[in-house]
């Protein structure tokens, strides 16, 4: 079965078959079941710079709806790279990627291009070096994808194809030409006509202490007993600081939806769009099916278990869900097939046969990642993050 699928892969991502995209259809209900309160991502509205969740009209089977956004793109395609990340470190396959090593007060800290918010292109890497002292964007690595364009992006299969999969923009580079590759997967998740409730959030203290205002320094807080702190002091209600009573307030207390649905889709025309420079058509239609089966591996690895947790507040349980075929249209309407692709075993699978059949025609998989260390600018910014500064202020939930 596997090898069936990928050949039909290795056609449609090059455009050689009547196969324009692969999408995904499931449904969701809140763990609690329907109409039980699910937690959206928070944003600061524009009208009156509060709280508030992404809300807006929608086609959903042909009916004008209003939806909540649960999950962006962006945030789902974080979670399909992290889950790929993770089965990397598990052991359990190996991507290509880029990775930045730091130690800071004993703490070993890295961040992967599987992680950093622009890719491979991010500013961490930009502000990176090798072994060698070098400019990550001087290396032999850092050079050829800084080079790439779109008629050969050749280094960045070999060396970051997650970035192909995902989409990559080499934003923080002033150049008048810069490689920008939209993403081939593309997921969000919704909720289908929102009611927005309410709740109250406070603070109860088991030893009910004062909220008195008391001087803060680096060192700590010490009490005032009602005089004004000395000049140069800073001060704070005990509140502020963890301690006493904080009344309960209003604010936005999540939603009761009547579904929730997630639409994930693979676009095959752009991958076939894809270029990998002087190469023969064998290798690039390999190393289409293989960011093809990349995308698919990743979705499975994110989203192939029976419930999802997006966040706090949020955890899902899956209704039904379909991965489909999508094929030109005939007689005014879509034409779809059910995809034999369903678990992390099948597209774990069609990934280790994608790249066996990718190396035949030439492809350099590398066995570990790109490693580089912050220099010596990045290195103090990421030291100051970890410093302990005094006390800070109780945030909300």
């Amino acid at each position: 079965m596997i090898v069936e699928l990928y050949e039909r892969l290795l056609t449609a991502a090059s455009a050689l078959s009547e196969d324009s995209a692969i999408r995904v259809r499931a449904a969701y209900e809140p763990t609690g079941g329907l109409g039980g309160r699910i937690f959206p991502p928070t944003v600061k509205t524009k009208s009156t710079d509060a709280a508030g969740y992404l809300v807006e009209p929608r086609y959903v089977n042909g009916d004008e709806v209003r939806v909540v956004l649960l999950d962006q793109r962006q945030s789902q395609a974080n979670r399909c790279e992290q889950a790929l990340l993770d089965a990397v470190r598990r052991q359990d396959l190996f991507i290509p990627h880029l990775e930045l090593a730091t130690e800071v007060e004993g703490t070993a800290v890295k961040i992967t291009s599987l992680e950093a918010p622009h890719r491979s292109r991010d500013a961490y890497f930009r502000d990176a070096q090798g072994d060698e002292g070098t400019r990550f964007d001087e290396t032999e690595v850092g050079t050829a994808l800084r080079q790439a364009g779109s008629g050969d992006l050749g280094v960045y299969l070999r060396e970051v194809p997650s970035d192909l999969v995902y989409g990559v923009w080499d934003s923080h580079r002033r150049r008048r030409i810069q490689v920008k590759v939209p993403r081939a997967y593309t997921s969000e998740m919704y909720g289908v006509s929102p009611l927005v409730g309410v709740r109250a959030a406070g603070r109860v203290d088991r030893l009910n202490l004062a909220g008195d205002t008391v001087a803060v320094t680096e060192t700590g807080w010490s009490p005032l007993d009602g005089a004004k702190p000395a000049r140069g002091v800073a001060s704070a209600r005990m509140s502020e600081l963890g301690h006493g009573m904080i009344p309960p307030s209003g604010g936005i207390g999540g939603v009761s939806v009547k579904a929730v649905h997630r639409q994930p889709s693979v676009s095959l025309a752009q991958l076939s769009s894809l270029r990998f420079g002087d190469v023969s058509q064998e290798f690039e239609a390999a190393g289409r099916a293989l960011l093809a089966s990349i995308a698919l591996l990743g979705d499975r690895l994110a989203f192939g278990a029976p419930a999802l947790h997006l966040r706090s507040g949020c955890d899902l349980v899956v209704v039904s869900e379909q991965l489909e075929w999508v094929r030109r249209g005939q007689n005014g309407a879509p034409v779809t097939q059910p995809m034999e692709c369903t678990t992390v075993r099948d597209a774990l699978a069609l990934f280790e046969l994608a790249l066996e059949r990718a190396r035949k025609t030439g492809l350099e998989w590398p066995a570990e990642p790109v490693r580089v260390r912050p220099n010596a600018s990045l290195q103090q910014a990421i030291a100051k993050s970890y410093e302990v500064a005094g006390i800070g202020a109780v945030g909300g939930e």
